[in-house]
């Protein structure tokens, strides 16, 4: 086994939107597992929004990443060297020490997965946190039911696209998603099967949103924040839902940003507003799981991947999510 391994760190904390000098690069040696605890070599990562935000030192619902340290987040590898009971070497495990090649996992956090069940990256993209996330937001938060018209915003992004067919799948009226490019309006409406989408991009969000759901929405999954967030407000229908999960659209504002200026109809309406963070919604991934995992092998979800290519390209990965320019979740493969 090699006995050398490769760390990207943070280097500075970024003003504004990261750059490729917010990380850098180490070369370190591989360490040796502990009693409980597992080496795992890495074989693929993900990147994701909620990352800028641990970039930063502000207080958060999760620890900020240390300069001069490495960052972490959701990975899956396999198991070299175990000290552990219940886990073996050859075994495959999803972690949260992501962005290294190499990683010591206590054995309490890594959870095995089968092979054979799906394909392995579905185990960081729908089956994993990101499916969850789409999960307990559209069912927890939003409490959609069968007849809701669902506007959804970053609908092409990891979330968004599950988040869109599992409201089809539960039986929503029309679904309606946003999109950054005319590329991606055509993948929601021709192969997620997505009632209507439009090009945020191409005019006011409100006169687009209005136009594709005449008769206003019921639930608003919320993944951009500022405009999008305040046109959904404007055309939800009394006692709408909005599920908050995050706000892309502002991650790298040096300012604070005005909130919409139509909060007085939160109340007119009686719409009600849940932000929520996926780690507080564990209890519904045994049935997340049996659910979506039913739909997936049935072939009644589908899902698409931005893959980068070696653990270097981790930066530009991250970064390319951050200005939108993948198709649903975004990866890196570190091995093979």
């Amino acid at each position: 086994m090699t006995t050398n391994g490769l760390e990207i760190r943070l280097a500075a904390r970024p003003e504004g939107w990261p750059t490729p000098e917010t990380f850098e690069f180490a070369e370190v040696d591989v360490p040796e597992p502990a009693e409980g605890q597992v080496l795992v070599r890495n074989l693929v990562m993900s990147v994701d929004p909620y990352m800028r935000g641990r970039m930063s030192a502000a207080k958060s619902y999760v620890a900020p990443f240390e300069v001069g340290k490495a960052l972490d987040g959701g990975a899956l590898g396999e198991v070299v060297t175990s000290r552990a009971e219940g886990l073996a070497p050859g075994d495959v495990v999803v972690h949260g020490l992501g962005w290294r090649s190499h990683a010591v996992v206590d054995a309490r956090h890594a959870l095995k997965v089968d092979p054979q069940a799906a394909p392995l990256n579905a185990n960081l993209g729908v089956l994993g946190m990101v499916g969850l996330t789409a999960y307990a937001g559209l069912v927890e938060m939003a409490a959609q039911k069968e007849g809701d018209v669902v506007f959804v915003s970053g609908a092409a992004g990891a979330v968004g696209a599950i988040v869109g067919q599992l409201a089809k799948l539960r039986g929503a009226s029309r679904v309606i998603g946003s999109a950054g490019s005319a590329d991606k309006v055509r993948y929601l409406t021709e192969e997620l099967g997505f009632d209507a989408a439009f090009n945020y991009k191409d005019g006011p969000v409100h006169d687009q949103l209005k136009a594709a759901a005449p008769d206003g929405i019921d639930v608003y999954f919320d993944n951009v924040g500022g405009e999008h967030l305040e046109a959904a407000i404007s055309v939800l229908n009394d006692f709408g839902r909005i599920a908050e999960c995050g706000m892309i659209s502002q991650y790298n504002n040096t300012e604070p940003q005005p909130g919409p200026r139509n909060m007085p109809m939160i109340v007119q309406k009686r719409l009600s507003l849940r932000g929520f963070i996926v780690t507080d919604n564990l209890h519904l991934r045994d049935r997340f799981v049996e659910e979506v995992g039913g739909w997936l092998r049935e072939g009644r979800i589908h899902y698409t991947e931005t893959v980068y290519d070696g653990l270097r390209k981790a930066p530009e990965a991250f970064l390319g999510m951050l200005r939108g320019e993948n198709t649903g979740k975004t990866l890196v493969k570190i091995a093979d």
